[in-house]
């Protein structure tokens, strides 16, 4: 089965994305593969300190999940998987995608305000030619009635 593949953090333009994954796949009969990434440098404190916040990363992202899921599920017909890994952001992505040889499609979602589409999708449309997956970029601002007409 044919994977899309989305980012999920804290960014407006990543619930776009969401939507946007749920829907092709839903349309198409793929999945959904949902990634959230914990930058290392969230937890340069004592051992037992940076353990509990880890800890509390994984909880938020876990309720993030939760409630994506549910919509995906309700929404849609399409139950989506939750991959936690921690380290930069970029790597970890393409590291994600070696891993996972289902994984069909990058979805990321773009900025509209006037900082630019974001460091996700700046940095990876720069390497688009080498990567092994095509890139699906999803507009923050797009309304979900053009959402569902073009998915």
């Amino acid at each position: 089965m044919r994977k899309f593949l989305v980012v999920l953090d804290d960014s407006r333009e990543c619930l776009n994305a969401m939507r946007f994954a749920a829907m092709r796949a839903s349309n198409t009969g793929g999945g959904v593969q949902i990634l959230s990434i914990i930058p290392p440098d969230d937890f340069q404190h004592w051992i037992g300190v940076g353990e509990i916040m880890r800890e509390e990363a994984r909880e938020r992202i876990q309720a993030h999940f939760d409630v994506f899921a549910k919509w995906m599920r309700d929404k849609q017909g399409v139950d989506p998987e939750l991959v936690i890994r921690e380290g930069e952001a970029v790597p970890e992505i393409l590291a994600q995608i070696k891993d996972d040889p289902e994984i069909g499609v990058l979805v990321l979602g773009a900025g509209s305000d006037n900082k630019g589409p974001g460091p996700l999708v700046t940095q990876l449309s720069r390497s688009a030619g080498d990567l092994p997956v095509p890139i699906t970029i999803v507009p923050g601002e797009l309304s979900k009635e053009r959402l569902e007409a073009v998915t």
